[in-house]
């Protein structure tokens, strides 16, 4: 009885948080009320805390649910693989799953990790910690790449929201940029600070960085 009890449980939590979701792609992070919520899934909004004790739990599942459940599962680091291309990699997957959802960037910085997300933290340092890397360097460099990850996909989705992403505005800005040419120069030859080359060029500086650190630790790697 109490396994059933559970499941139940557990799946109206799911259909809460994936109802919460839904939300959050139709009004935006700061529309996304409990009140609202509730409404949408035809319940009193009290009826919500019996799943959640707060908003900020919510959160912390939504988060949880797009930035670990809806990307490919992390593996570890296999044998004789480029740590840099594994990380690289699961970064583009990252990025591509934040911005399949609106405001995914600004839900995430403000929500705490679940067990999923210390799973994947914990694979990511086992596996970095086996090419040579201390646990302080590792985490670091994984902060440092997820501080990248969330600023650029907030940039890159408040451009979406204000429209800036228009090649007729993007025209436009570039007009305005008369008075500083090398601005100018650079923002034509590179189509704006948000473009994919662009996210590969800050990846692969945060990579070197790490490589750099890594060839200094005592053993010689």
């Amino acid at each position: 009885m109490n396994a059933v009890k559970l499941s139940t449980v557990a799946l109206e939590r799911d259909t809460i948080v994936r109802t919460a979701i839904r939300l959050l792609d139709e009004v935006g992070l700061e529309k996304l009320t409990l009140r609202r919520l509730a409404t949408e899934l035809g319940v009193q909004a009290p009826a919500l805390y019996w799943h959640f004790r707060n908003k900020q739990e919510l959160l912390d599942e939504m988060a949880e649910a797009i930035s670990v459940q809806e990307a490919p599962a992390l593996r570890p680091l296999a044998e004789g693989e480029s740590w840099e291309e594994w990380l690289a990699e699961w970064l583009r997957g990252q990025r591509r799953v934040f911005k399949s959802h609106r405001d995914t960037a600004r839900l995430t910085a403000g929500t705490h990790p679940g067990t999923a997300t210390l799973r994947t933290v914990e694979t990511i340092l086992e596996s970095l910690l086996r090419v040579g890397f201390t646990r302080t360097d590792a985490m670091w460099g994984l902060g440092t790449l997820a501080s990248f990850l969330g600023g650029f996909v907030l940039e890159e989705q408040a451009d979406q929201e204000r429209g800036s992403i228009d090649p007729a505005l993007f025209d436009e800005a570039l007009e305005s940029l008369a008075p500083y040419p090398n601005v100018r120069a650079v923002m034509a030859e590179t189509g704006g600070p948000q473009t994919d080359a662009s996210f590969e060029h800050g990846l692969a500086l945060i990579l070197s960085g790490m490589r750099a650190r890594l060839e200094v630790q005592p053993d010689g790697r």
